[in-house]
């Protein structure tokens, strides 16, 4: 079912209000021109009053309540009201009281119809029409949609666009509004007179103003790669599989080849997790964002799930790209289908669904310190491409890690023993042995030493309690639950 079918079944099954979240008004109105053969469409929007749906000049300088008033009486035929920017005047009891009026004889009376559409940019449901409204999505432009608009721009403008440069250009404008598309198309056209690939650059860069615009969700400049990672071999291995996919999607796309789902990490702190979610991004040469589901809680109904929504949507507009979303299981603890907290259980829902049904070209990396209360639904097959278990690092992954970091700070020599520090660091974290090394190198800095020795490491070993110590119990628990799940190890045995 397309998104103009799907509207038009609820108009036909009597959904009396329809609340679509939306700046793209001009796309609503072809979308209702589309539906509105049978029926007569009246517009009110905050600053005009009732306008002409057709010119948008001003009718009459009527107030929300009067013009509700005038459809209570029977209709001779069916109406359709699109009222639009009315967020901040919807929760008046008035106002949810002709509403609700509207809805019910729409519902219950034969020879009475009127369909409302509510049109905002923000979303606004109040408790007395929470189970009146349903709320209506629209689409985003698909591929096919994008590269029509693509050609129609060229020949509007008299220039001609590359074929191959029109569907990269498409993949990279996944996301956009049609309304979107064209400013970016035109800014494009205004700096050089065509559309060239050069302006993929621009693309990101609108996409980094949407982000930033936003608030919810943030995007993040790092340093990291995949030579900062010590060890976890079966990941770096996967993760470069990966990145041919991602570097290569249109291709890969044509191909048959499907588009990567995303992965979850599950491990102790200071294992490895977060740096892998920003090499990931690094590989795959796609910006990095960072979702904190915290922050989405709204305190009014439907607030947090239009969150969520928004979110994903900003995300989607980026692609391809990576979202990160840190210690996932602190949003989604506990949230299952039967019970738990009502908005975090639909927050739940609404991420499961994406997650299975999802098309553009967003990444997941999801990480998690300990995955014992997230739902069962979360964990199987087909949300991620791969779970993988970070454990604490083996010798090898030990002995690269200290290099790493005394490699990369200039410190390193041919006399630190590696070796012997192997037994001393079993059951150091990552972050264990860098917090060490970084310790090191400081003293040596105070003290003047000339070069860094076994010693003095072993010396700042004996004084730091490992996180294999200080999070016994944990570890041991978080070992437990995944072994009764389908979960690949990041580093090789």
């Amino acid at each position: 079912m397309n998104a103009l079918d799907k509207l038009s079944s609820y108009i036909e099954a009597l959904r009396p209000i329809l609340y679509i979240p939306t700046f793209d008004f001009h796309s609503f109105d072809n979308i209702i021109k589309e539906l509105s053969s049978k029926s007569k469409i009246y517009e009110f929007n905050e600053g005009l009053g009732y306008v002409s749906f057709k010119t948008k000049n001003q009718e009459t300088a009527y107030s929300l309540e009067e013009f509700l008033n005038l459809f209570l009486s029977e209709q001779a035929e069916p109406v359709f009201l699109v009222l639009k920017d009315i967020h901040n005047l919807i929760d008046n009891h008035k106002i949810i009281s002709l509403l609700k009026s509207i809805a019910l004889k729409t519902i219950y009376e034969d020879d009475y119809q009127v369909t409302i559409f509510i049109v905002s940019t923000k979303l606004n449901i109040p408790t007395e029409l929470e189970k009146l409204i349903t709320i209506y999505d629209t689409p985003l432009p698909d591929r096919a949609k994008i590269i029509d608009t693509i050609n129609d721009f060229s020949q509007s403008m008299d220039i001609t666009i590359d074929t191959h440069l029109i569907n990269e250009l498409a993949l990279s404008l996944k996301g956009f509004s049609e309304f979107e598309i064209i400013q970016i198309l035109n800014l494009a056209y205004q700096k050089s007179g065509t559309v060239e690939k050069k302006d993929t650059q621009l693309i990101l860069q609108e996409k980094e103003q949407i982000i930033k615009k936003s608030g919810m969700i943030e995007i993040l400049n790092f340093k990291e790669s995949i030579d900062d990672i010590g060890g976890l071999d079966n990941l770096k291995e996967w993760l470069d599989k990966k990145s041919k996919i991602f570097n290569n999607l249109e291709r890969a796309i044509e191909f048959g080849v499907e588009t990567p789902n995303g992965m979850l990490i599950v491990g102790m702190p200071g294992c490895g997790k977060s740096l892998t979610a920003k090499a990931t991004a690094r590989l795959f040469t796609v910006p990095l964002l960072r979702l904190d589901i915290g922050k989405l809680l709204g305190k009014y109904v439907g607030e947090s799930e239009e969150n969520m929504r928004r979110a994903i949507g900003m995300a989607e507009a980026v692609s391809p790209c990576v979202l990160w979303i840190d210690e996932i299981e602190k949003a989604f603890a506990g949230a299952t289908a039967s019970g738990g907290n009502e908005v975090t259980t639909r927050l739940f829902g609404y991420f499961l669904t994406w997650m299975q049904e999802k098309t553009s070209s967003v990444f997941v990396v999801a990480t998690s310190n300990d995955i014992s209360n997230l739902p069962a639904e979360f964990l199987r097959k087909g949300r991620f491409d791969e779970i993988f278990f970070v454990d604490l690092p083996n010798d090898e992954e030990r002995k690269n890690i200290i290099e790493l970091h005394l490699k990369k700070r200039k410190k390193w020599n041919k006399n630190i023993d590696t070796i012997k520090l192997l037994k001393e660091t079993m059951g150091y974290s990552g972050a264990d042995i860098e917090a060490v090394i970084k310790d090191v190198i400081e003293k040596a800095f105070i003290n003047e030493w000339k070069e860094i020795r076994t010693e003095n490491i072993l010396d700042e070993l004996a004084d730091t309690k490992p996180m294999s110590v200080s999070l016994k119990e944990k570890i041991e628990s978080l070992k437990s639950t995944l072994d009764k799940l389908d979960v690949k190890n990041a580093s090789k045995e």
